[in-house]
């Protein structure tokens, strides 16, 4: 079942910047990797997906709402989070939403597939794969902390992701997002 496996790598290495103790969404949960992982940090965690089953997995992480937010309404209307994650989905006409879900000093980490990934596997098909810059698009109204584009192994696969913050004004200068200090 989606959603099984460890909390992505990115996720992990920008969850750093969300805010101790805000409200994370995880769109599209699965059985809830990344609901686990963010519960883990001490942030109060909401989950939505279609799939009862995987619903019934996260049961216990926090709020969890079941819809299908392809077909029906945003079931979260006029809410914003500190933290929205999304990783290995792609439903175009969410993304304004999704952007605007993050509150003001709140933090988007978002990962999934993009235009090369036919070349490997699944998913293959256009509707379900990032063009170039896509990410970076939609995020035009936010600060881009990080951005990637390009393919990765094990397994193989073609990927765009971003960590972008809804910045708040800061007294005295620029906003401090701290980088992760790579291994050495």
């Amino acid at each position: 079942m989606h959603g099984t496996e460890p909390p992505s790598e990115w996720v992990r290495r920008w969850s750093h910047l969300i805010a101790p103790g805000s409200t994370a969404l995880d769109v599209a949960c699965g059985a809830g990797r990344h609901l686990r992982w963010l519960r883990g940090l001490d942030h109060h965690v909401v989950g939505v997906d279609r799939s009862a089953e995987a619903l019934a997995a996260c049961e216990g992480l926090g709020e969890l709402v079941p819809a299908d937010i392809e077909n029906g309404p945003w079931p979260l209307a006029g809410r914003q989070f500190g933290a929205v994650v999304v990783t290995n989905y792609l439903w175009r006409p969410l993304l304004p939403v999704i952007v605007g879900s993050v509150a003001p000093g709140g933090v988007l980490i978002y990962e999934t597939f993009a235009q090369g990934n036919e070349t490997v596997g699944r998913p293959a098909r256009p509707e379900f794969l990032l063009q170039p810059g896509e990410l970076m698009e939609a995020c035009a109204g936010l600060r881009v902390v990080a951005y990637e584009a390009g393919f990765l192994q094990n397994p193989d696969r073609f990927v765009q992701r971003i960590t972008a913050v809804r910045e708040l004004p800061q007294p005295g200068g620029p906003s401090r997002h701290l980088l992760p200090v790579s291994p050495s």
